[in-house]
This record gives structure tokens, sequence and C-alpha cells, in this order.
């Protein structure tokens, strides 16, 4: 098979669309399939490009215009392309519709992975901008894809309640599992097995914006019965007026000694800070799959998410909790952590480890995807988490 990806922003400041693009197309690497991604360069010289030492990014000069980033060189580039099936990430941008257009054009089947983009809370966001543009091109282009992916169930109902009546797959975000992983799970074994559990650390790490209800975290410290020997780390950094807004919550609810901002982290930081917590809390109104989840269970770290997110196998897997984000549903969450001792932790988090390398680890999931493209392509049987109606 011959598979062509495209994308408007492949560099790191896009965010998880970019990262998890690049995460299942260099999993989709097996030597006997050609997986490519044709993506324009990036504008800003302080990103970075995640093509960069791969042979299957295509990366094309940027020459888009307006908001919509109207471009000729990616209508070039498609009509040089000559592929079987392609898919696209992402909406509401001139490649997004170009491939989708380029694909009906040469009768070639299409996917669109719209990355949580037809949420209605992301609907809504310059919906001014983007009426438009539905009428023109999306709403065709979506209503004849091939295929719509979606990351999770609750995705899947909005693609439906989009109007949308083909075929739905619904396949996780891959899990890239870096070589470290291993190590730092060890370290949290020997950690957790010595630690007499005087302290209850917890922690946040994402961007910092109201969404992601970061006070609903710090006001349920304060509900907490176990408040005293509880501490938070909140890991991450963006909106400046909200940040400055949380610190200013920590000292009216006298929480300055309680609460650490330990900033940015990434890379094997990231890992290890997130390996050293009793549990990570993601309290975000709303999450399309929320890769911090997956990526503290792989460390053994259970994470108590909201309802916002789609991660009710916290709970059937018993390596978390999926609960409202409510102050006070979070603090009876962290009397919970605060009265399971360290053997309980411990296997909670080895059944989130486990979920996470069965269901979402890069490989597995690159595995579907392949077998969903095997069979638009009439190459194979229907897979069970293609959905038709």
């Amino acid at each position: 098979m011959r598979i062509l990806h495209t994308i408007e922003g492949f560099g790191a400041k896009f965010g998880g669309i970019a990262s998890c693009t690049r995460d299942l197309l260099a999993a989709m690497q097996n030597g006997k399939d050609v997986v490519e991604l044709l993506t324009p360069g990036l504008r800003d010289h302080s990103d970075r490009f995640l093509g960069d030492g791969t042979a299957w990014t295509r990366k094309c000069v940027n020459d888009g215009i307006g908001p919509f980033n109207y471009s000729r060189t990616v209508t070039r580039e498609l009509d040089a392309a000559g592929y079987d099936i392609y898919h696209v990430n992402g909406l509401w941008q001139h490649i997004d519709h170009a491939t989708c257009s380029y694909a009906r054009k040469h009768s070639r089947p299409y996917v669109i992975t719209p990355h949580g983009m037809l949420y209605p809370t992301a609907l809504k966001i310059s919906y001014w901008k983007k009426w438009p543009m539905l009428k023109l091109w999306f709403d065709r282009d979506i209503r004849l894809a091939s295929c719509m992916h979606a990351t999770c169930e609750v995705e899947y109902n909005h693609i439906r309640d989009f109007g949308y009546k083909g075929p739905v797959a619904i396949i996780g975000n891959p899990v890239n599992v870096p070589p470290f992983i291993d190590e730092i799970f060890s370290s949290r074994e020997r950690d957790i097995c010595n630690d007499s559990k005087a302290v209850t650390k917890i922690g946040f790490l994402g961007r910092l914006h109201p969404i992601k209800r970061i006070e609903a975290i710090i006001h349920g410290m304060a509900e907490a019965t176990h408040r005293a020997d509880v501490r938070l780390v909140v890991m991450g950094s963006g909106d400046k007026a909200y940040e400055e807004f949380l610190h200013r919550e920590v000292k009216r609810l006298g929480l300055e000694k309680q609460v650490e901002f330990a900033g940015f982290v990434n890379g094997e930081e990231k890992f290890r800070k997130l390996s050293q917590l009793s549990a990570l809390f993601v309290t975000s109104d709303m999450e399309n799959f929320g890769m911090i989840v997956p990526e503290a269970l792989l460390v053994g770290t259970p994470v108590m998410a909201s309802l916002g997110t789609p991660w009710k196998e916290l709970e059937d897997h018993n390596c978390g909790w999926w609960r409202d984000n409510s102050p006070e549903s979070v603090a009876r969450v962290i009397d919970e952590i605060a009265e399971k001792s360290p053997a309980e932790l411990l296997a909670m988090g080895m059944r989130g480890r486990e979920l996470v390398l069965e269901k979402y680890e890069a490989s597995k999931v690159a595995a579907k995807m392949l077998q969903l493209y095997s069979w638009l392509l009439r190459k194979g049987e229907k897979p069970d988490f293609v959905h038709l109606s």
C-alpha cells in the first residue's frame, strides 16, 4: 500500500496533533508499505520541525495565504502524488480540503482524523470563520469521506452528531514508549515500596489554561480531610494571567508551602516527575484523548481524570478515577489516595501500565491503522473497531 498523510503544521509548537501524527507515522514504517507525510515547512524559525531525520516526510515550501493558508505548492505536490489512500490530519486548512478534493477527483479513498475539531466546544471557537468554510468545502469533505477516525467513543459520538453517516474507526492515539521508561518504572516500584507514605504527592502536567481547571485541584486540596499531608506539583506553562490567578488562589487558601509551580517539563524529565507522584490529576473541562493520561500510566502512576475526558477505562481497569472536576470530587479522590497503602497504589499503577502497553502502544495502534487502510482498499475484512452506523 502507498499511503499519504497530510497536516498543516508539523512543529513541536503545534502540540498534540503534530506529535501524535509523528508517532503514528513512525510506527507504521514497516519496510513493506509506503507511508509518507506531506506538510508545509515552518514559518516560526524558533519551532522544531518534527520530521527532521526522517525519510518519510515530504516538506514543501510554505506559501500559504490568509487564515485558510491557501497554497499553490500544496496543490502541485498533491498533483504529483499518486498514492492508494490519503489521510487528512485536522480541519479548516487548505491542505485538508485540497487532500480530500484530490482524493475524490482521482477516485481514491480518504480518511479524516479531526483531532477533536468536531467537538461542540471546539466548533464554537471562531465559528464565524468556520461557518463559511463548512458551507464552501468541509461539509462536503466530511460527508464524502471514506472513513472518519475518532480517538475515543466520545469523539465518535460528536462525529455522528455532526451528521456523518459513513464508517467511523475508533482507534486511540499512539503512545510512544521511550527506551528509558522501564528503568523509570522500576525506580517507582522501589521508591513506593520504601515509602512510609507520610506525604501524598499529587500533580498536574500540561498547558496552564482556564479550560484545564487547575484551580479545582487547589480548591480540592483545601477541602480534603488529609489536607495537611498533601503536596501538589503544577508542571507546565501557558496563560500568564491564569497562572497568576492560580498563585493568588494558593496564597488565599494558605497553601504556599504545599504547592510547587515547577514550570515546563519535557522528555525524560517529564516521565521522571510523573513517576514521583502518588497520582496525576487531569481536571480539564474537555480533552479529546489527553496524551498525558497514558503517559502517566506508562510509568505506573494512577490518574484522576474528569468526566470531560474519555477515560472511563481508569475505573474499568481500577487504575485511577473517572470523576467530575468539582473541588468536592477532587477532595474525595485526594482522601482516597491518602488512605491507600503504597502496595495498593503500586498495584493500581501496574494495571494502568498493562492497559497502555496492551491497547495504546504505538506499534499496536499502527497495526490497526494499516488494517483500516487494507479494508478501505478492499484487501481485508472489516475490523471490529470500525462502526458502520
